[in-house]
């Protein structure tokens, strides 16, 4: 009966131990952001200007023995671009999730983070018509100087010029080979 005791209070020690560890944990940085914006800007020789509201929600966490935090975000919103020469309207409406997949040390300061973006964009007319999709998920990699401190995002900097797309949009976007500007024109006239 005694080597069960034991037994029993070290299983309800350890189970105790990891049950406090995983409640504890709090995530390095969370938040929610609301941009309401409006540019002004020449399209290709078309003046036009985007008027957009985005709305989301970030995490950064420690995952597994990682000592690099994994970014996790959710983003969506409507840009509003308007033809100012016929004060026609062209909409996207979007959504869009992305989470670091893997982040990779290389051993000289800088991580590759590699992150799965999935999400969609629907584009709407002058009348509101819905005319173009973009669906589908893209994968894309960066560097990061991590300046010394492989737990702290806040001193992290881009390597310039590491972005890269490793897989393209798997989705049936209709976007494929059209110009933004020429879309503003036809959809806004």
């Amino acid at each position: 009966m005694r080597g069960r005791s034991a037994f029993l209070i070290t299983g309800l020690a350890v189970a105790s131990l990891v049950a406090s560890t995983a409640a504890t944990a709090q995530p390095i940085d969370k938040g929610h952001f609301h941009d309401v914006f409006s540019d002004v800007y020449d399209c290709n020789g078309t003046p036009a200007q985007d008027s957009g509201d985005v709305s989301g929600n970030f995490v950064f966490n420690q995952r597994g023995s990682s000592p690099f935090p994994y970014y996790r975000e959710s983003v969506h919103g409507t840009v509003v671009t308007t033809n100012l020469n016929t004060g026609g309207t062209y909409t996207n409406v979007f959504t869009n999730n992305s989470r670091d997949h893997t982040i990779v040390d290389n051993g000289d300061g800088t991580i590759t983070i590699t992150v799965f973006a999935s999400g969609s964009s629907r584009f709407y007319d002058a009348d509101g018509n819905f005319v173009l999709k973009d669906p589908g998920q893209v994968r894309f990699a960066f560097d990061i100087d991590y300046n010394g401190t492989p737990g702290d995002p806040s001193d992290d900097v881009e390597v310039p010029d590491s972005f890269r797309v490793v897989r393209g949009s798997t989705g049936n976007s209709d976007l494929s080979d059209r110009d933004f500007c020429a879309d503003l024109v036809k959809f806004t006239s």
